[in-house]
């Protein structure tokens, strides 16, 4: 059972922002709950940099709730946001998807052969899926539900009323002027960018800016349901409105304060909700950090619904091995879900919690993560023993439970790259997993593979999904006659020392002495000689000796750690491989 840190230190990022907020929500709200926030657009598959709109709040609620405040983490689902594109890989290239541009995520049907009733509900289902496996607790806000009921009547009433304030707010920020439609397709632009950069809500049009002046409101047309809409009149005192469909040229007289079908404009939209909902904390991406970004606008435009912008700290790009920065317009792009399939939820938390929410980080589905889970039980060791610094305390406590408890762990977590290549080794095959894991420690045998679950699970997914077939580790099933006929003498009496050490150095520990002490012992050297007693020759023969065993028993020039690799082969197989 891991060892986890009752407390945490003041001295890493989340205890600070959680110091910040608690002082600022007495201050704003005495005896209410406090509330921070995260946004997310289901408009496609929600991404492993989209996750960190979740768990920046998520962590410092956590811990706010530790101390025994209560708190409210709010997830709002901007699923009344407009279908803006079809996401590579959609099927159903001849069109019929762009014909739903336009119109709410709520009223694009799902993906071909989903069980979900809409196209929101089908990306919302998978990342609700994983933020349980993660032990995130919040309170999920569909916009769509929140539009369509009326709950934010007043504020879009209030809003169209001061539409000439928050237009003066914006005039600010808009570097120069253009014709409408020019504008309009800046706007277009300018959002298209923002959802590929991979923040959470993208940017919008400011408004309808058409003959009629400045509006905060788009409605949805009542004929073909897209918001390609222009309001064309509007009168304060009876909440008239008259609105002009750019794409069939309908139009639509209705009382706004009976009319559900539309929504306040993204910059306006966002600072309304932090009043609304009297949100403390909200983070955002670099791209809404800059001047004229909706953060940045929003924090003059909230004063107008009587609220306070957020504290709300940059965060940066979340990237995979080999990528600088994911976006999600390029397809394929990794998930929350991707990310569970190969590492355990602790692991994955801890990679967001070690971090300042302004420093980039990547997320590795390539080798890597067999050097990452190394340095996460090295972590847990040291945490163990009481040597682990304060700041590496908290990441790891923050990782390993929650304020409601400790997260489903791996009884006994062997390293990950040894089941890996267990795994590799085995094909999944049960009983010669088993039988591997057993004999890796003959004083503390393996009784059951649930021991080492669900890391096995983990290791075993990142091996049939993310090695390619070329790299995987098939043993021989004949000795390569050819290549042991062709070996030198000094070739052959290190394949016999292996041999004849064997069943004495049977376990994982014992294996490793053998193979590195081989070449020590034929060059005259006692194979417990360490590094600093040997000449850098050895290094060279050691890696000649390894060259050499992986040659003939899986046909390559490398592959999994040898003793591992012994003992998945079997000390008869391993014995008619080297020629004995």
């Amino acid at each position: 059972m891991p060892i986890v840190a009752q407390s945490t230190e003041t001295t890493d990022w989340v205890s600070r922002f959680a110091d910040e907020v608690i002082e600022e929500s007495e201050r704003r709200a005495p005896g209410k709950p406090v509330v921070v926030a995260s946004g997310l657009s289901p408009s496609g598959p929600i991404h492993l940099g989209n996750l960190r709109e979740v768990m920046t709040p998520h962590l410092v609620a956590d811990e706010i709730r530790r101390r025994g405040h209560e708190v409210r983490h709010l997830i709002s689902w901007d699923d009344y946001d407009r279908y803006r594109k079809v996401p590579n890989g959609v099927e159903g290239t001849d069109g019929s998807w762009a014909e739903h541009i336009g119109k709410p995520l709520t009223s694009v049907p799902a993906p071909a052969g989903s069980a979900y009733p809409n196209w929101a509900e089908h990306f919302k289902a998978a990342m609700v899926a994983s933020l349980a496996e993660l032990g995130v607790e919040f309170d999920g806000i569909s916009q769509t539900a929140q539009y369509t009921s009326g709950v934010y009547r007043e504020q879009i009433l209030h809003a169209m009323k001061h539409r000439g304030d928050i237009d003066a707010i914006l005039e600010q920020y808009r570097t120069k002027k253009a014709p409408a439609k020019k504008q309009q397709q800046k706007a277009v632009d300018a959002a298209e960018l923002e959802a590929e950069e991979g923040s959470g809500a993208a940017e919008e049009d400011d408004g309808s800016s058409g003959s009629a002046g400045y509006f905060p409101y788009k409605p949805f047309c009542g004929a073909c349901g897209k918001d390609l809409t222009t309001v064309t009149a509007y009168d304060d005192d009876t909440t008239e409105l008259t609105y002009v469909c750019t794409e069939d040229g309908f139009t639509e007289t209705v009382l706004l304060s009976e009319f559900n079908r539309g929504k306040l404009v993204w910059k306006v939209d966002w600072p309304m909700r932090w009043a609304y909902e009297g949100v403390i904390f909200e983070p955002s991406g670099v791209d809404h950090s800059s001047p004229g970004s909706s953060f940045q606008v929003g924090g003059q435009i909230v004063g107008i619904f009587g609220g306070e912008r957020p504290i709300g700290p940059m965060y940066a790009f979340v990237g995979i091995s080999g990528m600088a920065k994911m976006s999600s317009s390029k397809g394929g792009v990794p998930t929350p879900a991707d990310a569970l399939q190969i590492m355990e939820p602790q692991l994955l938390r801890w990679l967001y919690a070690r971090r300042r929410p302004n420093q980039s980080f990547k997320i590795a589905f390539d080798q890597e993560i067999q050097r990452l889970y190394d340095e996460w039980d090295k972590l847990d060791g040291k945490v163990a023993d009481g040597s682990a610094l304060p700041a590496d305390v908290a990441a790891h406590s923050r990782a390993v439970r929650t304020a409601a408890g400790e997260l489903p762990y791996t009884p006994r977590p062997l390293p990950y790259r040894t089941l890996a290549s267990v795994a590799d080794i085995t094909a999944g095959a049960e009983d010669q997993t088993l039988r591997i894991l057993g004999e890796l420690d003959p004083a503390n045998p393996l009784s059951t593979l649930d021991e080492v679950r669900p890391r096995l699970d983990k290791a075993e997914a990142w091996i049939n999904t993310h090695v390619p077939a070329d790299q995987r580790t098939i043993v021989r099933d004949e000795p390569d006659i050819d290549l042991l006929k062709s070996l030198d003498e000094p070739a052959r009496q290190s394949l016999r020392l292996l041999t004849e050490g064997l069943a004495d150095h049977w376990s994982l520990d014992g294996l490793s002495h053998l193979v590195y002490g081989v070449p020590k012992v034929q060059a005259g050297f006692s194979a417990d000689a360490t590094a600093k007693e040997l000449p850098p020759e050895i290094k060279t023969a050691q890696r000649t000796f390894f060259a050499l065993l992986y040659h003939l028993l899986v046909s390559r020039d490398t592959g999994p750690r040898l003793p591992t690799l012994l003992l998945a082969v079997g000390q008869e197989r391993v014995r008619s491989l080297l020629g004995e």
